[in-house]
């Protein structure tokens, strides 16, 4: 019986690792370091439809008349960016509303980054959420609830590297290893 339980929790911390190890993202928004727009995304044919809802939360300002645009994207370099989202004769992003938006742009699947950007003069636009109905993939709504600053790009990157990095190839061993472990550790007892 000690043997069994001994086996047990050595499975069960060994997928207790391998679960904390692959959320390696950010949980919080944040200014995306050294983020560029794609430049061949940006020119190339749009050839799939995406439908995003930013919901502008009650803590912002009735209303915003500065420019706000958006990228989104997959982990393989597949880039949707729409420069300007915002239409101040129509009140885009006024406080406790949602907005919906139609953009087309490359095909990426799953999304597993967004990134806000604000610019001018007004401050205190805070949208409470982006959600994005795309190609191929589950909807993912990213929850902001903070203020975009002004001239940087502001989000979300919870893609995971690719399956070549070293972060990736340490994980299996490391949860191989205590799984071997617990089964040689159960025979020992």
């Amino acid at each position: 019986m000690i043997k069994v339980v001994l086996f047990l929790f050595c499975f069960a911390s060994a997928l207790t690792l391998s679960v904390s190890e692959s959320k390696s993202a950010s949980v919080q928004p944040h200014a995306a370091e050294s983020f560029s727009v794609g430049y061949i995304q940006m020119k190339t044919a749009a050839n799939c439809s995406y439908l995003v809802v930013i919901s502008t939360s009650c803590s912002s300002p009735k209303f915003t008349t500065d420019k706000i645009g958006i990228t989104f994207g997959d982990a393989y370099g597949n880039q949707v960016y729409e420069p300007r989202l915002d239409d101040p004769i129509s009140r885009t992003f006024e406080q406790c509303s949602s907005d919906t938006f139609q953009i087309d742009g490359a095909c990426a699947s799953p999304i597993c980054y967004v990134y806000l950007y604000r610019s001018g003069a007004e401050e205190g636009w805070e949208p409470e959420s982006v959600k994005i109905y795309g190609y191929n993939s589950e909807p993912i709504t990213f929850n902001f609830n903070t203020s975009i600053p002004n001239g940087t790009w502001y989000g979300y990157n919870l893609c995971e590297t690719p399956p070549s990095s070293s972060s990736h190839q340490l994980f299996p061993q490391k949860w191989l290893m205590s799984l071997v472990l617990g089964f040689v550790l159960s025979f020992l007892l």
